[in-house]
């Protein structure tokens, strides 16, 4: 293992004055953790979080230790997935290697920490929910009752526990893929929190949520990854120029989504910029100050000390690093304590809808749309920011990629990206648009999107080749790290991705759930809560894509199947989807009932005939995807065959037609052969 002075010392063998040997820096782990609960200790004094309740008060404990140990819990979580992102994608080795390990070892350590202060808070957040001091009577098995009962205590408990497998299972050392897994694993966990987190009581609660998860995960990925470093920044050697660029990109990305949720979840919770002069809007200023010096700091960090690293620069370069680092991870420890307060502390403007008589405002969040007209299907708009956020990214990155081919004197066909482009206006549209407005009270609507966003947009989306284009315009890399390319790659020729995409699981599986969806209460669970929406969507998107890929796919995977094969798997699909559309068109039960019901739209004649509607839309939307999934495969059909035949003229020039000779001389032979029999039995 080559420590940090040692490596100056070999790239700069000249005489230089001794420079301090560059450790472990556990130091600035403990800055960040001190700063921010120093921070968010004067942060919920100063806006009232922490003020005694005139009824059901718990305690000075709970009231005090819900916020800092919020902030425990955010730092060891984020030190956990940045850990966990070294190991499986950044450090430069293979297999089971010492650096490897030992991101290994920390991170089961500092998931210990998450999983304890994960434990602590849901005690300390039953006896803020109950009103009752620590260990009064009762109070035990009320919390755990609670715990389970309580979305506000289930979804932290549900994080807690994933962070009790990401420990248990990092204790066992695993290798780079390991890592990579337990590092989504560890992700992941971060999304519970958004649902109870203190924008998930917002009016507008869908666009809170997603923003809040957004903010979470970059906030835990950016904070994490720089505190991985300092902590394995003597462990690194010759691979930390690698590492720090490849983290600074990760950091980028992390600073535009941390900044742009984080804009849309203030103007969410503040109600403009009036709220701004609260004392509420006060520490909303202060987190925007600290992300400011942040962007800062990792601009200059990425301008002078990241490309200095990669010129092979010494001891000083890796001594300034560290600085830049340590400052960061300091102000990062403020950024933390303010939330942390904010969390506890009540917005200027009230967070739930106080007038509840409109029916569809109590069951999904949003008020009722005007009625249904030939206009309403271009005017009527409300925006998912979670689907439109990935629909932008997705054109963007795209775009870039094509850019790139360009420049490097690469050819890309347009019309790919006209394709590309075209799926992801007409997924947005579905979201966003009509579809979608109307979608979460109406059955006729919601089935038009899902047969959009199941059926046409991946075939737009799949004929875009966004994968064949991805791993000709990343880079590869060359020491065995997992990047976008490589993980990109792995997916494609993976098992699973080879037993999902055979044409017969794949109608399989979107027969399948289509049917289960519908005629099981995930599809009530889908209307009415943010969590089945999104499910929902992303399951109608993925499958479809599979379906679609498994058809007419352009991209490598997995061998595909003859087209003749392909179009009679087509066949025998749509046969199906259509009983499922006439099984709705004559069914005289209502699916949903206590939702549809409960709504009672006056534009809307009966859940049934709406329902009965939807059946009709399912029937004859398949046609038109069916239709072109059918040209697709008959013109792959056509365009195989003109090449075989090619192929075996080219063939037969080469060799003077000999498979053409040895046919005829076979049916020679057989003729003389048919004759001689003849004449013996004459």
């Amino acid at each position: 293992m080559i420590r940090a002075a040692t490596y100056s010392r070999v790239m700069h063998p000249e005489p230089a004055a001794p420079a301090r040997r560059v450790t472990t820096h556990p130091g600035w782990l403990t800055a960040a953790l001190a700063t921010g609960l120093v921070v968010c200790a004067a942060t919920a004094r100063f806006t009232g979080a922490v003020d005694p309740l005139q009824l059901l008060d718990p305690g000075v404990i709970v009231r005090w230790g819900i916020p800092l140990t919020t902030v425990a819990g955010e730092l060891s979580m984020s030190l956990t997935i940045g850990l966990l992102l070294l190991g499986g994608f950044l450090v430069p080795e293979t297999g089971t290697s010492a650096r490897r390990m030992r991101t290994a070892r920390y991170a089961a350590w500092s998931a210990t920490a998450w999983a304890v202060t994960g434990v602590v808070g849901g005690i300390l957040s039953y006896a803020d929910v109950s009103g009752q001091h620590l260990g009064a009577p009762g109070f035990w098995s009320g919390a755990w009752s609670a715990t389970w009962q309580l979305e506000l205590l289930r979804a932290p408990a549900v994080s807690t526990l994933i962070a009790m497998i990401v420990a248990v299972c990092a204790y066992a050392a695993p290798r780079r893929s390991g890592q990579a897994w337990l590092c989504a694993l560890a992700a992941f966990a971060i999304l519970p929190l958004a649902l109870v987190g203190h924008a998930a009581g917002s009016s507008d609660h869908d666009a809170a949520v997603n923003s809040l998860a957004f903010h979470l995960v970059g906030a835990a990925v950016w904070v994490g990854g720089l505190l991985a470093l300092l902590v394995m920044w003597s462990r690194l050697g010759k691979g930390a120029p690698a590492v720090v660029a490849r983290f600074s990109t990760v950091a980028t990305w992390c600073f535009v989504a941390v900044g742009l949720s984080g804009v849309l979840n203030a103007w969410i919770r503040l109600g403009g910029a009036d709220g701004l002069t609260s004392r509420y809007g006060a520490v909303v200023l202060a987190k925007i100050a600290a992300l400011g010096i942040l962007g800062g700091l990792g601009l200059q960090q990425r301008r002078r000390v990241v490309a200095a690293l990669q010129r092979g620069g010494g001891a000083p370069v890796r001594a300034l690093f560290v600085r830049f680092a340590g400052v960061e991870v300091v102000v990062m420890g403020v950024a933390i304590g303010l939330a942390a307060a904010l969390a506890r502390s009540a917005p200027p403007i009230p967070q739930t809808s106080v007038e509840r008589a409109d029916p569809a405002l109590a069951l999904t969040g949003y008020p009722t749309p005007p009625a249904l007209h030939a206009m309403s299907w271009l005017t009527q708009w409300r925006v998912e920011w979670l689907f439109t956020a990935v629909a932008v990214v997705a054109v963007l990155v795209y775009l870039k990629w094509v850019l790139r081919l360009h420049r490097r004197g690469d050819r890309w066909p347009w019309t790919r990206t006209v394709v590309w482009c075209l799926g992801w206006v007409l997924f947005v549209y579905l979201v966003d648009g009509a579809p979608g407005v109307y979608g979460r009270v109406m059955f006729s609507a919601h089935m038009l999107g899902h047969m959009g966003i199941s059926m046409m947009v991946p075939i737009l989306l799949v004929r875009g080749a966004g994968v064949t284009l991805a791993l000709r315009a990343l880079p590869k890399r060359g020491d065995d790290t997992l990047g976008p390319r490589e993980i990109l790659l792995s997916v494609v020729h993976s098992r699973v991705f080879a037993v999902l995409a055979n044409p017969v699981v794949a109608s399989v599986l979107v027969l399948g759930t289509l049917v289960t969806f519908y005629y099981s209460p995930w599809f009530d669970f889908a209307l009415r809560t943010h969590t089945g929406h999104v499910l929902m969507v992303t399951h109608f998107m993925v499958s479809g894509y599979i379906y679609a890929w498994a058809l007419v796919g352009v991209d490598p995977g997995p061998r595909r199947w003859s087209p003749p094969a392909r179009l009679l798997v087509l066949l025998v699909t749509i046969c199906f989807h259509a009983f499922f559309g006439v099984a709705l068109m004559t069914g005289t039960t209502v699916l949903a009932p206590d939702f549809f019901t409960t709504l009672h739209l006056p534009w809307v004649v009966s859940p049934l005939v709406d329902q009965q509607s939807a059946g009709t839309i399912a029937w004859g939307a398949g046609e038109l995807p069916t239709l072109i999934l059918a040209m697709l495969l008959a013109g792959e059909w056509y365009r195989r065959d003109r090449a075989d035949g090619a192929r075996a003229e080219r063939q037969a020039e080469r060799d003077g037609d000999a498979e053409l000779r040895a046919y005829n001389d076979y049916l020679a032979a057989r003729a003389k052969s048919v004759a001689g029999s003849s004449r013996e039995k004459d």
